[in-house]
């Protein structure tokens, strides 16, 4: 789909990390390869360091602690919140839903409306989409967005592919009604019959986790995980971003009147500095305006992903200047998408840590 909004903005933007780091080289041991085979992924795809929650964090956890310091700090007040939106792929529960629990721990009004969405990878422009939709019925009222994952409960710690990328984190972002009318140009595709390249196969009503679904397997090249874990076909996943990303750039960039030198920066989900880098060529954007330091930093953090490699790139920046971004995600689903906004004087802009 194509749109257009209009008469919105980012008001202020707040990462939360857990304070555990986890680094590349302490993990080397956990897998089945030669240690000097693994050590040049480290070089490679980007990695050096990530952030693991502890194992009884979640993500109600994470959007509790960030929403309350935004109130704590008076970045905004519980009067000014007309809607609380999380998205995430690791609910605490089926019910209640973590914008409820967040809701009751806030002790909001009764009247602010709570509502979870199920998304990886694209979850902060699916967020965004539902935040922008929501706006247009709240006069002064502001929409809290939180995107935040807690992957590594599901990710096998013996899993190359996929544990030494996974972040945990939590990105809580304030968007309101602008009086300025700035265009928003908003794209989103999905293909679900390619869903399956990237799988969580147990723990729900079609496969419920049992003994047999937690046992640890090789699953044929040398990485051990159970059904309980993340799955993903990386070489798929891969081709899937080179394949449908780099003509949906071109795409939105020429629907939009803009050309790459007139974008600030391209503001993109972070699977792995690899992958980036392949992208980057294929679409023509210079390194310097595409960042590609979030997985070797935290890891890769799934839907907070675009707000963290904001703030961690541009921090302060984003409250005295505006930029130009081209914001685009891609995975789960399979999804993918794209905006071109500005991006900037925010009210507020920081990454804070936890002891979740």
């Amino acid at each position: 789909m194509k749109t257009t909004f209009y008469g919105k903005r980012i008001r202020s933007m707040l990462g939360v990390l857990p304070e555990r780091e986890s680094f590349f080289e302490d993990e080397v041991g956990n897998y089945s390869f030669p240690e000097k085979q693994t050590m040049r992924l480290k070089r490679v795809m980007g990695y050096e360091k990530h952030r693991i929650a502890k194992p009884g964090s979640t993500v109600s956890d994470f959007a509790w602690y960030g929403v309350n310091y935004m109130l704590e700090q008076e970045w905004i007040t519980k009067e000014e919140i007309g809607a609380l939106v999380v998205v995430t792929l690791c609910p605490d529960h089926f019910v209640p839903h973590i914008s409820t629990i967040v809701h009751g721990k806030l002790g909001l009004s009764e009247d602010v409306i709570c509502m979870d969405l199920a998304q990886g990878c694209c979850g902060f422009l699916l967020g965004l989409f539902e935040a922008f939709l929501l706006l247009d019925h709240m006069e002064d009222k502001k929409v809290v967005l939180v995107n935040a994952d807690v992957l590594s409960h599901k990710v096998s710690p013996r899993d190359r592919n996929d544990y030494p990328l996974i972040g945990d984190a939590a990105a809580i972002t304030v968007v309101e009604n602008s009086r300025e009318k700035s265009e928003i140009f908003y794209e989103m595709y999905m293909d679900g019959s390619r869903g399956e390249v990237l799988k969580i196969p147990a723990g729900a009503f079609r496969m419920p986790s049992t003994a047999e679904t937690a046992v640890m397997k090789d699953i044929g090249d040398g990485n051990f995980k159970s059904l309980d874990h993340m799955h993903m076909d990386g070489s798929e996943v891969f081709n899937f971003v080179q394949t449908k990303v780099p003509p949906m750039i071109s795409q939105v960039l020429e629907r939009t009147g803009n050309t790459r030198e007139d974008i600030d920066y391209f503001l993109f989900h972070q699977p792995n500095k690899f992958m980036l880098q392949k992208l980057a060529q294929k679409i023509g954007i210079p390194c310097e305006k595409i960042p590609m330091n979030l997985v070797e930093n935290y890891g890769n953090p799934s839907g907070a992903s675009i707000p963290l490699v904001a703030l961690h790139n541009l921090g302060e920046e984003l409250k005295h200047n505006e930029y130009r971004c081209c914001l685009s995600a891609f995975g789960s689903g399979l999804a993918w998408g794209a905006i071109i906004m500005e991006l900037g004087n925010l009210t507020h802009s920081k990454i804070i840590e936890s002891d979740l």
